[in-house]
């Protein structure tokens, strides 16, 4: 072989392996904008849509270059396993209930302490001011490996039971009431006197249908979907809590996304967010008139006996460390 040869055949395989690297490299840049979210949620919840609309909003954003892929139904596992697969890096996000995060983030049992919200809007005023962002934050100041990018409207729970009405804490006490994982919703019902039943969503519709629990607590909505209403005829709505949701984001991922795109991804999830809250008031309004063709008996109880239960847990000295942040959030006005 000739040298002249010879570097002709030096150049092209350089040729060769140049063009695979910009080849390897395009495709790992096209690959890195694919971003896999999950959560547990079923594909008619408003919570799936606003995440389509995400979706949607982060793609024309970015002009085609962020992708998101959404597993909903728990494909990849419940709130738990989600979140640590957010903190591992394998999700870019996930939602999950604030009640949820309590275990890695102590200070946001506030928002699970019942009637710590006056109404919605004094909920939405503290979610969205200082208190709200200060709560985002957390993880990453905590070094949890995730931070919120914004909340969704989880709406205010209830108590529907199977045999009777509940309309004063009175009514509650010895009842075996299922409620979240989360030890803030579980002394809620001890201060009320009942039984705390910590029962997995999934087999809650033949908990009650059986009567291992006797009544349960959540929004009307999920009431609704869960056609919990077929065997609870019994609807109180008291309102005792407003848990929010929150769609959390990778650490890990997020650092690895250029400015401009994190900039694309804040102003999807806020518009996300108003999207979600519009869905959540109509799929509500439509809850409680469905109820009423379904022979549930809708309570409006009184709830000062509520209150004082209320009030007593949140000043007891279990929650003395979140008390500041509860007196912070009733000054809102």
């Amino acid at each position: 072989m000739t040298k002249s040869v010879s570097f002709a055949v030096v150049g092209v395989l350089v040729g060769l392996v140049a063009v695979s690297a910009v080849a390897s490299a395009v495709l790992h840049r096209r690959e890195a904008g694919v971003l896999k979210m999950a959560h547990g949620l079923e594909e008619a919840h408003p919570v799936h849509k606003s995440l389509l609309f995400m979706k949607e909003r982060l793609a024309e954003l970015s002009g085609g270059e962020i992708r998101l892929d959404i597993y909903p139904n728990a494909v990849m596992g419940g709130e738990i396993e989600t979140l640590e697969q957010v903190q591992a890096g394998q999700l870019a996000m996930t939602k999950v209930s604030t009640a949820a995060l309590e275990a890695q983030l102590p200070e946001i049992r506030v928002f699970g302490l019942p009637f710590v919200f006056r109404d919605d809007a004094h909920c939405w005023k503290v979610l969205k001011g200082p208190i709200g962002e200060q709560m985002l934050r957390a993880g990453r100041e905590k070094d949890k490996a995730f931070f919120g990018l914004c909340y969704y409207d989880a709406g205010a729970r209830s108590f529907y039971a199977t045999r009777k009405d509940i309309r004063s804490v009175a009514d509650v006490e010895g009842m075996k009431i299922r409620v979240m994982s989360s030890p803030t919703a579980m002394d809620m019902i001890t201060s009320m006197g009942g039984s705390p039943c910590p029962t997995v969503w999934g087999e809650l519709y033949t908990a009650l249908a059986q009567g291992t629990v006797d009544a349960a607590e959540n929004n009307p909505p999920s009431f609704v979907t869960s056609r919990h209403y077929e065997v609870c005829k019994h609807f109180s709505l008291d309102e005792h809590q407003r848990v929010p949701d929150m769609l959390v984001f990778s650490t890990k991922v997020w650092d690895t996304l250029s400015p401009e795109h994190q900039a694309i991804f804040r102003q999807a999830a806020a518009e996300s967010q108003d999207y979600q809250r519009k869905l959540w008031k109509e799929d509500t309004a439509k809850a409680m008139e469905f109820l009423k063709t379904q022979g549930v008996k809708i309570i409006v109880p009184e709830t000062e006996s509520f209150r004082e239960a209320a009030k007593a847990l949140a000043t007891s000295e279990k929650y003395a460390d979140v008390k500041p942040l509860y007196d912070a959030i009733q000054e809102v006005r």
